[in-house]
């Protein structure tokens, strides 16, 4: 069977963590973001993909095309 091939998100954080909870500030730090305006790069996978719909309130996600 073939393997399939991972998609590959970027996320940009377009809003502040402050005044949200804890909970919704670690979930920020996890994904890798310091500060608002910062972009990084994940893998899709259900982990990810959880923690983005808890924050999607502050984020913006899109998927890279890889033309190779």
């Amino acid at each position: 069977m073939a393997k399939k091939k991972d998609k590959i998100l970027r996320v940009k954080q377009v809003k502040s963590g402050i005044g949200y909870t804890v909970r919704t500030k670690r979930t920020l730090k996890a994904l890798g973001f310091r500060n608002v305006g910062d972009v990084v790069e994940h893998k899709e996978n259900e982990a990810l993909l959880g923690m983005l719909d808890k924050v999607s309130h502050l984020v913006v996600i899109e998927t890279v095309d890889e033309e190779k």
